[in-house]
C-alpha cells in the first residue's frame, strides 16, 4: 500500500532561527525517495490546509520559542500527544501551527499522521542571523527525518 507523505517544512529565512525549516529542506532535497513530498513553505499558515489536502502522512519542520535549551530537538507524534503549549510556533501571521492543525482536525482535513519536528530557536527578529545551536541542529533534524519517511513506508508497506 502507497501512502502519501508530505514533509512540510516551515519557516521564514530572513528571521533568524525561524529560517529553521527552510535550511532542512534544503538539506534534504534530492535525499527523499521520490514519491514524498517536499515543501518549504513561509507564508500565511492557512495555506497549509491546502498542502495537506490528499495526503495520508504529514511531518512537519518548525523553530519554536519558549524553549531554554536552543538547538534542542524536539520530536511530538500528535497521534500520541499534544503539541506543548509553552512551545511557541511562530508566524508572521496571527495563525500559527497549532492552531492550523487544531483547524484542519476540526474540518477533518488533517492527514492521519502528523509528527512535528520542533528545534528550540531563540532569535527571530528580522534581518536575525540563525543562531549557531539551531544551525548545529539542521543536519540532525534532516537524518531524523529521513529516518521517519522510511519508518512510515515501511509501516504502509506491512499494512
Amino acid at each position: 500500500m502507497t501512502r502519501r507523505l508530505l514533509v512540510l517544512c516551515l519557516g521564514n529565512p530572513d528571521r533568524g532561527d525561524d529560517g529553521l525549516g527552510p535550511a532542512v529542506a534544503e538539506a534534504l532535497a534530492g535525499k527523499l525517495p521520490p514519491e514524498v513530498t517536499l515543501m518549504a513553505r513561509s507564508g500565511d499558515m492557512l495555506t497549509m490546509l491546502e498542502d495537506w489536502a490528499g495526503f495520508d502522512a504529514l511531518i512537519c519542520v518548525d523553530a519554536a520559542g519558549g524553549g531554554d535549551q536552543p538547538g534542542r530537538i524536539h520530536r511530538i507524534d500528535l497521534a500520541e500527544e499534544e503539541l506543548p503549549r509553552d512551545m511557541a510556533f511562530l508566524s508572521s501571521h496571527a495563525f500559527g501551527l497549532g492552531e492550523a492543525i487544531a483547524l484542519a482536525r476540526t474540518l477533518d482535513l488533517a492527514p492521519p499522521d502528523i509528527v512535528v519536528y520542533a528545534v528550540e530557536g531563540q532569535r527571530f527578529d528580522g534581518g536575525a542571523e540563525m543562531t549557531p545551536p539551531v544551525s548545529a541542529a539542521i543536519g540532525p533534524v534532516a537524518e531524523r527525518i529521513t529516518a521517519e519517511v522510511a519508518r512510515l513506508q515501511e509501516a504502509a508497506n506491512h499494512a
